[in-house]
Order: C-alpha cells, then structure tokens, then sequence
C-alpha cells in the first residue's frame, strides 16, 4: 500500500489533510501529524510514531512537509529511517494543496517515479501571481 503523510508546524498538516478528505473522500492512505503550539520535540515524535506505526516495510510511503530542514520534516524523517521505510519513500518540502491532491489522486498509481514527476510539477504550477488591473483613475483617490 501506498500512504500519503502529511506533517508542518502548528495544524497546517490538519488542515491539508482535512481538504483533501473534503475534495477526495476520506482514505485510511493519508495520515498527518503536527508540531501544535507548545508541543516539543519528543511528543511530535510519539505522535508520528503513532501514526504510521501500521505502515509495514513493503508499503511505500508520500512524505510532505511544510519547511525543508523544519523539525516535523527532519523528525518524520529520522523516524521513517528508523523503521526502516525511508528507502521505500519519496520526502517533498514546500507543500501546497494541489501538490497534496495530485499525490492523493495517485496514490494508487504504479511506480513512484511518475508520481514524484507530477508533484514537483504540480507544486511549480501552484504558484502563481495574480496581477490585478487597476481601473481606477489616480485622481479619484
């Protein structure tokens, strides 16, 4: 099986996870765990351990975080090596949500190669500026 985990500072994890069930329908395949307010290192920790602990080695594991180098991207991290399935996993910083949804809706997909393709993808076409005309005359201000 194919997991999708999301995990950021304060609920942003919660949050993404909470679209995508809105957008997608719920699925056991994605997980999230925040760094809430407050909370220290080693409880973020037990709390990830938690979360992925019925992950099993021959499963593949999404990994999305908010900050590249942050403590809930490095401790997952860390805690994905640990149980032996970062081999097995493709780790992305910077998440957006049509980054989540396009790993969401391909998370049943064959190889992981394709996959991690459209989401770096996906993530560069996300952002994107919107320049507003000004129509109104200067001198009416």
């Amino acid at each position: 099986m194919r997991y999708l985990v999301l995990v950021s500072h304060g609920t942003l994890a919660q949050g993404m996870h909470s679209v995508l069930k809105m957008l997608g329908g719920d699925s056991p395949a994605i997980k999230d765990c925040c760094l809430e307010d407050g909370m220290g290192a080693d409880a973020f920790v037990a709390r990830f351990k938690e979360v992925i602990a019925e992950i099993a080695p021959e499963d593949e594991v999404v990994l999305m975080g908010d900050i590249q180098g942050g403590s809930p991207l490095t401790n997952a991290m860390n805690e994905l090596a640990a149980a032996g399935l970062l081999g097995s996993s493709v780790v992305f910083s910077g998440m957006n949500l049509p980054m989540a949804m396009t790993a969401f809706m391909g998370l049943a997909a064959g190889d992981l190669e394709p996959l991690r393709a459209n989401l770096i993808s996906e993530a560069r076409q996300g952002i994107t500026e919107i320049v507003l005309a000004d129509d109104e005359d200067e001198e009416d201000l």
